[in-house]
C-alpha cells in the first residue's frame, strides 16, 4: 500500500472521538511509570508510555540536534528547521499539516533549544496513526518539498521573530548579550538559539539541505508515544510508518570546551525602556549533575514568591524595585544562573545589586532556615506531579531522561534531588558557584532623552 493510499485511510479513522467511560480513577501511584523501549532497524529509538486515564495520545519526537550543532557564521538553522517542518512534506501538501490536525481534533507544536529539538503532536487516540503517519513523511521525505522559495519565505518569519523577540522588545538584547559575556567564543552556547541576522541571510538552500542531511535521521531521534495505547498495536504502527526512512548517518554528541569565569566581566546596554534593570549571572552546574538541583532550591528562596528573600528586600521593604527573578537554567553542557530586578522609578541598578549581594552574602554565613527550603523543595514536588499527571508532558521528561543517557523511567531519582537537600547543601551550592568576584553583571540603562 502506498503511503498516500494508507493515508486516505487514516483519515477516515480520525474523526472526532464518540464519548467513552472513563478510565479507572488515578489513585495514590508509587513513583513509577512503566515503559516498553525498542530500536528500529533505521536507528530510531521508540519508547511506549501506556497511561489510560483519558482517550488521548501524545507523539512525542526529539531531534538530538540545537543551536549547540551549529557552528560560526552558520547559526540558526535548528530554529529555522523547527519553522520548515511544518510546512509540508513529499506526500503532504503545504498547509494539509496542521489542516489534517486539527480535523482530528489535535493539537501541535514544536520548541528549540541549544541542545535538542522537540515536535509534539496531542491527539484523541483514534488519531494516532494519523500523527505518526505525519511525524514520519517530514522526518523521511521533507526535502523533496522544500524548493528554495519555501526556505527563503521561512527565513523570513524567522528573522522577523528576531526583531520581535529581541531586536524591538524591551531588554530583549540582554539575553544575547549575557551568552557573550558568559560562554568562551568557541563554546556552542555562545550564539543564540535563533541564530544571528547575517547568518540567517547568508545561509545556501544547499546549507539548509545539508544541515536537514545530517542531523534529522532516524539515529539522531528518538520517539515517545504515550496515553491510551496497547502496547503491540502502537508498536506495530511505529514500524508501519517509520521503517521506510532513510536511516542516515551515526552523528556525534556535541563536545563543549571547559568554561569558566575569573573575575567580573562588566557591560552596559542602552535601550528604549523607561527603568534600569540588573542582570547578574553565573556558570553553573550541567542539568543533572551535583549542584544543579541545590541551585534550584537557591533560586527560590532568593526569588520564589512574595516571601522570599531577595522579593521582601527589594519589592516589598526598601521598594528600590519593581519586580526580581532568579533562576537555575539547566542544560547539557553547562547552566547559568541569573538574577533578574527591574528598577523602581527613582532608583538604579547600583542600589539593587547593593541590596542583591547583601542578600548573597547573608546566605553565604548563615544556612537558609529550614521551612525556605522545604517550602522550595514542596514547590518542586507538587510541580513534579502536576506534570505527571499530564500524559504529552510526562512523554516529553521520558525523551529528556533519555537524551540525558538516564533511563527513561528516571521520575523518582530526579526527584529524589530535591527530596533529600538540606539547608546545608543549599548553602553548599550557593558558596560553591555563585561567588561574588566570578560573574556577569549587566545593566540595560533607559536611552537619553532627546
Amino acid at each position: 500500500m502506498s503511503r498516500l493510499v494508507a493515508l486516505l485511510a487514516v483519515i477516515l479513522l480520525a474523526l472526532p472521538l464518540r464519548a467513552q467511560s472513563p478510565g479507572p480513577a488515578a489513585g495514590s501511584a508509587p513513583l513509577k511509570v512503566q515503559f516498553q523501549q525498542f530500536q528500529l532497524p533505521n536507528g530510531l529509538t521508540v519508547i511506549l508510555h501506556q497511561d489510560k486515564t483519558v482517550p488521548v495520545a501524545t507523539v512525542n519526537i526529539w531531534y538530538h540536534v540545537g543551536s549547540a550543532n551549529e557552528k560560526p557564521g552558520r547559526t540558526g538553522f535548528a530554529h529555522l528547521f523547527e519553522h520548515l517542518m511544518f510546512e509540508g512534506s513529499k506526500h503532504v501538501k503545504e498547509g494539509q499539516f496542521d489542516t489534517l490536525l486539527e480535523s482530528a481534533g489535535a493539537v501541535n507544536n514544536a520548541s528549540t533549544s541549544n541542545d535538542r529539538t522537540n515536535y509534539f503532536i496531542d491527539v484523541p487516540v483514534n488519531g494516532l496513526d494519523l500523527a505518526l503517519y505525519l511525524d514520519s513523511d517530514r522526518m523521511g521525505f521533507l526535502l523533496d518539498a522544500m524548493p528554495p522559495e519555501q526556505v527563503n519565505s521561512q527565513r523570513d518569519v524567522v528573522k522577523n521573530e528576531r526583531r520581535q523577540s529581541y531586536e524591538n522588545r524591551p531588554y530583549g538584547m540582554a539575553s544575547l548579550e549575557i551568552d557573550k559575556m558568559l560562554w568562551p567564543m568557541n563554546h556552542p552556547y555562545n550564539w543564540p538559539v535563533i541564530g544571528y541576522m547575517e547568518d540567517l541571510t547568508a545561509a545556501t538552500q544547499s546549507d539548509v539541505v545539508e544541515f536537514f542531511k545530517k542531523y534529522y535521521v532516524p539515529a539522531n531521534a528518538s520517539l515517545v508515544v504515550a496515553g491510551d495505547i496497547d502496547y503491540d498495536k502502537a508498536r506495530a504502527q511505529v514500524e508501519k510508518w517509520f521503517s521506510d526512512v532513510p536511516a542516515g548517518k551515526p552523528v556525534e554528541r556535541v563536545k563543549a570546551p571547559a568554561a569558566s569565569l575569573d573575575a567580573v566581566r562588566r557591560a552596559t546596554l542602552t535601550d528604549k525602556v523607561s527603568l534600569p534593570r540588573l542582570y547578574l549571572a553565573w556558570i553553573t552546574p550541567a542539568l543533572y549533575a551535583p549542584g544543579d538541583a541545590a541551585l534550584d532550591v537557591v533560586s527560590s528562596v532568593l526569588a520564589g514568591g512574595k516571601n522570599s528573600r531577595l522579593y521582601k528586600r527589594l519589592v516589598y521593604d526598601t521598594q528600590i524595585a519593581q519586580d526580581v527573578s532568579a533562576y537555575q537554567a539547566s542544560a547539557a553542557l553547562g547552566s547559568s544562573f541569573q538574577i533578574i530586578a527591574t528598577a523602581r522609578p527613582g532608583h538604579t541598578a547600583s542600589e539593587m545589586q547593593k541590596a542583591i549581594d547583601e542578600e548573597l552574602e547573608k546566605l553565604r554565613t548563615s544556612l537558609p532556615e529550614l521551612r525556605e527550603v522545604q517550602r522550595a523543595i514542596n514547590q518542586v514536588e507538587a510541580a513534579f506531579y502536576r506534570r505527571m499527571e499530564r500524559v504529552s508532558s510526562k512523554a516529553d521528561q521520558l525523551n529528556a531522561y533519555l537524551f540525558a543517557g538516564k533511563s527513561p523511567d528516571w521520575f523518582a531519582q530526579d526527584l529524589a534531588r530535591y527530596t533529600s537537600l538540606t539547608p546545608a547543601d543549599t548553602q553548599a551550592a550557593l558558596v560553591r558557584w555563585l561567588p561574588a568576584g566570578q560573574r556577569v553583571e549587566l545593566i540595560v540603562e533607559p536611552e537619553a532623552k532627546r
